[in-house]
């Protein structure tokens, strides 16, 4: 986590905002503007519904129009991150920037607004006037004090949240490094001792939220370029005499000493090595200027190796990034339509982040950090930017809040769909998982990860048991298991673990091989060595014999060595053939791919068989089938003899008698595109195919792979169809959520679960 990021050379940087068009930001429309319908809708005479509806009742805007996901990002450019006052025009790049981060953590839309104007009345009453078309309003960039008296008097003025990021955005995530830093140092809020260095708009926000969370007035010192801010001082404006305290320490060098807690929003030098030494026990050192802190993390440590230090630098452990709270607090006060964000909804998302800070973290978050995977602890206080929890983690508790405390006009009466909700914002993939998992929790399905040395496969068990979504057994050398579970952060005693050699299941599970396989040239040591040695022959046997529900593996080995491994054991399911099948959630739309992974050139039997086996699937998905053999030509035009076979198949399923819809062969528009019904009006598809029917493994593979990487959507699989028992192969190298969502997809029954827990509606 230490690595420094490459420094950002102007002339890229200028060019990355100049091209391939300028600026950062753009408008996408969400209704189709494709006919002379759609535009009679959108515009005249059609919007004059929505407009009567509104006049008749004004909260009915959140109802047709796009306010209530609308974010204005408001500045005059006074106060440009560390430049200073270059004007509103030169905020703008600024503006779009924090414009954009809202739709990529929140999914948010967001206006930048450059207002000209510096006089604060001015700015007020120009803000006022267009400030509730928005859902809220995002102050940024306004020098102090100036900020204060522009916030104050728009939250009075206006009828939807206001914010001030530089202010109370960095407050909240301090504050909840701070919550984290007390934890590990067994202290108490309402016993730190507390001083900041630097009395601007975020140093004071800063303060009054720590005092909202039980820091008391007489621990906290403020301290500006001029020293410590008490009564007796001159020229004090009433932002910081309201934070004058009665002391005799004037100097910042007498203010920290023997404090606990040291919090730097001012000046790259402010603290010093011989300050650093006088703080009390395990000093907590918050060095947020920037770009250079107050103090170097690496000359605090230097004089104290028990100081907790966070800077504002993402180059260092414990960045207090103010994007982990902005896109999550409006999102969660435009989703109950607040009319404010009070102190309450602060403390609700500086909480919120303390606990995500606690929790085990995604392999996102491993990756942002180059294969390092951060743990809780004095380097990692305050979660990572790149945790993709944040979106249904925080806005909750800050929605939670608004409603306690009665500024929500829309309250949300189940919090948990609201979360499921939010998942699914930014992850395609959420829905479909969700339904999944919460149709397999509860039932207790032992699931067992073959490959249970795995570090990887380790962290995947121990999330699939702690989100409860089955018992998970770990096949594996006790001692290297073991030894893997204390590196990665798992308890010993969290994940049952297995030792093939040592099982007392080991001869029954030779005796049953050997009588499987002896006349298929096994010697019984040859099958007792299987069962020894091979971890996915001994895992297989598990599930075969009822000692597991189903099995997951596939990391250490290639796909065709892990099912060739599998099927010395268990054998494809009565009536169906073992074929692979991807899901690719893409565009607001799901599809089912096969065979993605075993049949190389499927004839006109096995290309039918497939087709039934995907449907199957995709109907205990709560989907409901509609399958397309696709093929370069449509309906035999042009004709050829690869084409024929998928003919055929057509005939074959006419003759099984199926019941889902499918139709070939055609190509993929003709499938996908529901315009294309009027060229060819006979087709027996009601609507865009969900079931695509590959000719060939290869056809397969290219399409999947090219929705992943050209087409940007998300690929789940390939999943393994049609073995007697559930059996999953992840790819080489999955990750740990890769993992976690076959042994989920493993522990799921499709039968059982279609009609008790439909997935998905179309």
């Amino acid at each position: 986590m230490n690595d420094r990021t490459s420094p950002v050379d102007d002339q890229e940087a200028l060019a990355f905002h100049k091209e391939p068009v300028p600026g950062k930001l753009g408008l996408t429309p969400t209704k189709p503007m494709a006919t002379q319908r759609d535009l009679s809708l959108a515009y005249s005479p059609g919007v004059a519904a929505p407009v009567k509806a509104i006049a008749e009742n004004p909260d009915a805007v959140y109802d047709y129009t796009s306010k209530g996901n609308m974010v204005a990002v408001i500045s005059n450019g006074t106060a440009i991150l560390g430049l200073g006052n270059l004007g509103a025009p030169a905020s703008k790049p600024v503006m779009e920037g924090k414009a954009v981060l809202f739709k990529r953590f929140a999914d948010l839309d967001a206006v930048d607004i450059e207002v000209e104007e510096e006089d604060a009345e001015a700015f007020i009453e120009c803000v006022k006037r267009i400030g509730n078309t928005f859902g809220g309003i995002n102050l940024e960039d306004i020098k102090a004090p100036e900020s204060f008296i522009v916030e104050q008097r728009l939250r009075e003025l206006l009828d939807v949240p206001v914010f001030h990021d530089d202010q109370h955005g960095t407050a909240i995530i301090s504050a909840a490094g701070i919550i984290n830093a007390c934890h590990l140092t067994n202290r108490k809020m309402e016993d730190l001792r507390v001083v900041v260095n630097g009395a601007g708009a975020a140093g004071i926000a800063v303060l009054e939220l720590l005092k909202a969370m039980g820091v008391k007035h007489e621990n906290a010192l403020l301290c500006d370029s001029k020293g410590v801010i008490h009564p007796g001082r001159d020229g004090l404006n009433q932002w910081k005499a309201a934070h004058a305290v009665e002391t005799d320490r004037r100097t910042l060098a007498e203010a920290v000493d023997g404090a606990d807690c040291f919090l730097g929003l001012s000046v790259a030098g402010a603290l010093t090595q011989d300050m650093v030494k006088t703080m009390g026990k395990d000093p907590i050192i918050f060095a947020m200027a920037n770009p250079d802190p107050e103090i170097s993390p690496e000359d605090a440590r230097a004089v104290r190796e028990d100081a907790i230090i966070a800077t504002g630098r993402s180059d260092y452990p414990n960045q207090v990034n103010n994007v982990l709270g902005f896109p999550y607090i409006f999102r969660g006060a435009l989703d109950v339509r607040a009319r404010t964000i009070n102190e309450e909804m602060k403390i609700a998302a500086a909480r919120a982040l303390a606990a995500l800070a606690k929790e085990d973290v995604p392999d996102e978050v491993a990756a942002a950090y180059h294969g390092h995977r951060p743990t809780f602890g004095r380097e990692y206080i305050i979660p990572s930017p790149f945790d993709p929890r944040l979106i249904h983690y925080v806005p909750p508790y800050v929605a939670q809040a608004a409603m306690d405390t009665g500024v929500a006009r829309k309250p949300i009466a189940d919090m948990s769909a609201y979360r499921a909700s939010l998942a699914r914002r930014l992850d395609p993939t959420a829905a479909l998982l969700q339904r999944i998992q919460g149709a397999v929790m509860g039932h207790g399905r032992r699931i067992v990860f073959a490959e249970g040395e795995e570090p990887s496969v380790i962290r995947a068990a121990y999330a699939f048991q702690n989100q409860e979504l089955g018992k998970a057994v770990l096949v594996g050398r006790e001692e290297i298991t073991k030894a893997n579970m204390r590196l990665v952060g798992v308890p010993e005693d969290a994940i049952e673990v297995v030792n093939a050699r040592l099982s007392d299941r080991n001869s029954d599970y030779a005796d049953f091989l050997y009588e499987r396989l002896q006349r298929q040239g096994y010697l019984r040591r040859d099958v007792q060595r299987l069962v020894n040695n091979d971890r996915n022959v001994f895992s297989a046997c598990m599930v075969k014999l009822g000692d597991a529900d189903g099995m997951v593996t596939g990391t250490t080995r290639s796909y065709a060595a892990a099912l060739s491994d599998v099927s010395l054991v268990l054998d494809p399911a009565e009536g169906q053939r073992v074929m692979g099948m991807s899901i690719a959630l893409a565009k607001n739309r799901t599809l089912f791919i096969a065979d993605t992974n075993i049949a190389e050139f499927p004839d006109s039997e096995a290309l039918a068989d497939i087709a039934e086996e995907t449907a199957a699937t995709a109907k205990g998905f709560g989907f409901t089938p509609r399958v397309a053999f696709l093929s370069y030509s449509t309906f035999g035009n042009p004709s050829g003899q690869r084409s024929e076979k998928l003919q055929e198949a057509v005939r074959l399923l006419d003759e099984r008698g199926v019941d889902f819809e499918y139709e070939g062969e055609m190509n993929v528009d003709v499938a996908l595109d529901p315009s294309h019904r009027f060229l060819y009006p006979f087709s027996r598809l009601k609507g865009p195919a969900n079931v695509l029917v590959m000719p060939a493994i290869h056809a397969a593979s290219i399409a999947t792979k090219l929705l992943r990487v050209a087409g940007g959507a998300t690929v789940i699989g390939p999943m393994l169809v049609g073995v007697e028992k559930p059996v999953q192969i992840a790819r080489l190298g999955a990750s740990v959520s890769e993992i976690t969502t076959l042994a989920a997809l493993a522990a799921y029954d499709p039968e059982k679960h279609e009609v008790e827990t439909p997935m998905v509606a179309e």
